[in-house]
């Protein structure tokens, strides 16, 4: 038997760097990640998959071309595919994602922001 918690607290720990997505579980085709973001990300979009943000820890922002949301806490957002957005926190934020193997976290955008795939932790 391999079922065992997983602890998001446990996780973010074990990682400080901005911007660059781990993975903590895999269900069907999809990876659920964590990241700590601060600062303004790229503006991008991903054209085959939507996306969903969840923020665990602080305050982010999702600026669209016509308009931005604010999550806090405990809210969650999904962005819809082929949707160019770009995420922004003021303070280090901690954020979940949820989306298809091998996304890559700047989409359509190759930049210094564009992180390593499949990083587990």
């Amino acid at each position: 038997m391999n079922y065992h918690p997983i602890n998001l607290q446990e996780k973010l720990s074990k990682f400080s760097e901005h911007w660059s997505p781990k993975i903590i579980a895999r269900m069907n085709d999809y990876q659920i990640k964590l990241a700590k973001v601060e600062g303004e990300f790229d503006w991008h979009n991903h054209p085959e998959t939507d996306e969903l943000f969840l923020v665990v820890k602080g305050k982010l922002e999702i600026h669209f071309r016509d308009g931005v949301i604010a999550l806090n806490e405990g809210d969650l957002c999904v962005v819809p595919k082929g949707t160019e957005h770009k995420p922004v926190a003021d303070e280090e934020c901690h954020i979940m994602l949820i989306e298809p193997a091998g996304t890559v976290n700047t989409g359509n955008v190759v930049s210094d922001k564009t992180a390593p795939n499949d990083i587990w932790i």
